[in-house]
């Protein structure tokens, strides 16, 4: 009986020893030796907010659960491939030393610390992690709130226990790593066990990963009749589908299907004359990029003459470099906005 009970218990510990299933550790970072993962999330593209500065009670503002809603005066926008990682660390662990190892991981990837809080001056309820309402929101709830973490964790598991239960000695940072295109965003906190008992004086880290990227445009093929139908309101529309190299004005194969529906809209509807324009983002100067969007307008031009058959006078190619634009250049997401080509109907 006695070795039965033994080979229960090490099987629990073994078990217990194990990160959960489908989780794995982020490839350029170590991990803290002897920690466990007890949650993890993966979205292949979304925004992370990074606060650059403590939470503020935004007044006269609830959350959806009744706290008083905070927020950082001053954050920054990021947006790309997101992992977040829920780590247990091991017995005996300080908070400061977990901490402390990712900023050393930081230092070694050649990154930069964006902001840095401990306890109250971090602002919001220092000890609550995503769950509780009718109080103050925490620095926590401000990056995923409770009914969040219920998505990607059970009832009562270890990751809803580590990240749902109350906490103490708050500790926070955030980082650039231009190495790697990634911002980091670490939480560490002592787990109090008021209602999950095996939290009770554990470490856990969170740690939000956002690497950027381009979002990949899965807009549904924009036809010539809604084309037709925006001009007459507005008398433009903005195109996203027409797609060009780098530096260049040959139209890629892949714009096909946007050309062909511009065409289309020019013959049945045919006293519509259009200038064609060109926008570009700002990287490089603006001379540049005013003659590269003028000769991408003459592009798209000469594809709907020659290819299908579109009389030459119902067209007038405009390159405009970056004089319009509808984002912010400061973003990745903002200068591909500002990289399209318009219809803009032209008077009769």
């Amino acid at each position: 009986m006695k070795k039965i009970i033994l080979l229960f218990v090490f099987i629990l510990i073994a078990l217990n020893a194990k990160d959960i299933k489908g989780s794995k550790d982020v490839e350029f970072l170590k991990r803290f030796k002897g920690s466990e993962i007890v949650a993890y999330k993966y979205e292949n593209y979304n925004k992370f907010i990074l606060p650059l500065a403590p939470l503020q009670e935004i007044k006269g503002k609830k959350d959806n659960h009744n706290n008083h809603y905070f927020a950082p005066k001053t954050s920054k926008k990021v947006y790309g491939k997101h992992i977040r990682v829920v780590y247990k660390m091991p017995p005996n662990t300080s908070v400061l030393e977990a901490t402390k190892n990712y900023e050393d991981e930081v230092n070694r990837l050649g990154g930069k610390i964006l902001f840095s809080c401990e306890g109250n001056e971090c602002g919001g309820d220092t000890t609550r992690a995503s769950g509780g309402g009718g109080g103050d929101m925490s620095l926590i709830m401000f990056f995923e709130h409770e009914e969040d973490v219920n998505t990607y964790n059970k009832d009562f598991s270890p990751g809803e226990c580590a990240l749902l239960d109350w906490i103490n000695n708050l500790t926070y940072f955030n980082a650039e790593i231009p190495s790697m295109g990634a911002y980091l965003s670490v939480v560490g906190y002592k787990g109090q066990g008021q209602w999950c008992k095996n939290t009770k004086n554990r470490v856990y880290i969170i740690l939000d990963l956002i690497i950027s990227k381009k979002r990949e445009n899965k807009m549904v093929q924009v036809k010539a009749n809604e084309m037709k139908e925006k001009i007459s309101k507005e008398g433009k529309i903005a195109l996203y589908g027409i797609y060009f190299d780098t530096d260049k004005a040959i139209i890629k194969p892949k714009s096909e299907p946007t050309i062909k529906e511009i065409a289309k809209l020019l013959k049945d509807n045919p006293k519509l004359k259009l200038l064609i324009v060109g926008h570009t983002d700002n990287q490089g100067t603006f001379v540049y990029n005013k003659g590269l969007s003028q000769r991408r307008a003459k592009a798209v031009v000469k594809e709907l003459v020659t290819k299908y058959g579109i009389n030459a006078n119902r067209l007038h190619p405009v390159g405009v470099s970056y004089a319009a634009p509808v984002a912010s250049n400061n973003t990745e997401e903002g200068r591909a906005k500002n990289r399209r080509v318009e219809l803009v109907e032209l008077s009769k």
